[in-house]
């Protein structure tokens, strides 16, 4: 590990930039989720839609990973940062001037290529900083910039005018102070040659870490489809449960993000099968309490499935990170993470657009939200089945 360079911020203050930026760019990437219902009602789309906008997002992250996720062990992780940081603030202008469908879909494609650029290079910064810290940050950061980036939006939208910009604006100004740090922090990666060759896109993995990644891609692909789905529809979820305002809407992705960030916290020094283990049985757990719940039409029992489902996404993501990570050489943390990433992002937007269609020609919101549910708890056996019989997962 190589941390030098004239900056002025200690490694620790650049940790905690580094988190910061990552929660940004989680928050940014949230943000529109309690204003699709407003976006649908003035531009009049459908629910199909709405998936179709979440979908590009995820389809430009993994475009960017592919490309872009192991362009910092060449080039230094700095100079990724801050590219990925002004095309994450083209996108946020698109977003003020948005007049309909189209500039939504552009301004989600540039969003998505600037995520996939920063995630990669972000998340392997903070590891080189502090492997025990940085893995700690790559596993709360996302749960937490998630949840605020929704509360912000939707008590932006609710109490304060312009609502379809304001919450843009605010982030124009975080990624603008955070751009000033990434100046002033220290390059934490010796640059090496094979830049260019890094563009190629491809999900090659050291040897060493391709059995154990075997064993937690079920994990990550379930929890992560269960995010793709509170995204993108649990608004709309809780509005035909009953009749609320925005703000109740803007708290599903933000309760799903606070238990998962609690989870992370009370696990953090939990080794790494068990961490995975708890994050299954949660998701499981929370699932089946969902899935009664709208059968039953009991809010206050949705939100208790949505809390389980928040405990089970933050575990099995730290334990996945906590698994994997600790086998990972410097050089190797970005394409990696990009790799696991990729994962991620498949399970994020694949099955939110498939929810779309079957909620317009399948039934309805909640009668899709019931068959989600058991198919996440069915991809959560899977990843159960397979964590077991694994000979071998590495201690957190």
């Amino acid at each position: 590990m190589s941390i030098a360079g004239r900056a002025r911020l200690s490694p620790r203050a650049s940790l905690v930039l580094l988190a910061s930026i990552l929660v940004s760019f989680l928050a940014a990437s949230a943000a529109p989720t309690p204003l699709y219902g407003i976006y649908q009602e003035r531009w009049h789309f459908s629910p199909v839609t709405t998936t179709v906008v979440f979908a590009v997002y995820a389809l430009a992250v993994l475009a960017s990973l592919l490309t872009f996720g192991k362009l910092s062990d060449h080039v230094g992780r700095r100079p990724v940062l801050a590219v990925a940081i002004v095309v994450q603030m083209v996108s946020l202008v698109i977003f003020v001037f948005a007049n309909g469908v189209p500039t939504l879909l552009a301004a989600r494609l540039v969003q998505g290529l600037a995520a996939g650029a920063a995630t990669g290079a972000v998340g392997a910064a903070m590891l080189d900083i502090d492997r025990a810290r940085g893995t700690l940050a790559n596993s709360i950061a996302p749960g937490i910039g998630t949840g605020s980036g929704a509360l912000l939006s939707a008590l932006l939208i609710q109490f304060l005018p312009a609502p379809t910009r304001l919450v843009y604006v605010v982030l124009l100004v975080i990624l603008l102070i955070q751009a000033v740090g990434v100046a002033l922090m220290p390059e934490t990666v010796t640059r090496m040659a094979g830049a260019r060759r890094s563009l190629r896109p491809d999900i090659e993995l050291p040897r060493s870490v391709r059995g154990p990644v075997l064993v937690v891609v079920p994990v990550l692909f379930a929890v992560w489809a269960l995010a793709g789905f509170f995204g993108a529809l649990g608004p709309a979820l809780v509005r035909a449960l009953m009749n609320t305002s925005i703000v109740v809407g803007g708290l599903v992705l933000f309760v799903f993000a606070l238990f998962g960030s609690i989870a992370v916290v009370l696990l953090r020094n939990t080794a790494a099968r068990t961490v995975i283990l708890t994050g299954i049985g949660a998701l499981i757990l929370g699932m089946v309490v969902t899935l009664v719940s709208v059968m039953a039409e009991s809010v206050p029992g949705f939100f208790v499935g949505l809390a389980l489902g928040g405990v089970g996404f933050g575990a099995g993501f730290q334990g996945s990170l906590k698994t994997i990570m600790p086998l990972v050489e410097a050089h190797e943390r970005s394409s990696v993470l990009s790799v696991l990433y990729v994962v991620c992002y498949v399970g994020f937007g694949l099955p939110t657009v498939i929810a779309g269609f079957l909620v317009v020609y399948a039934g309805g919101v909640p009668r899709t939200a019931d068959e989600y549910s058991v198919a996440v708890i069915l991809l959560a056996l899977i990843a159960l089945l397979g964590v077991r019989r694994a000979t071998r997962v590495s201690p957190g």
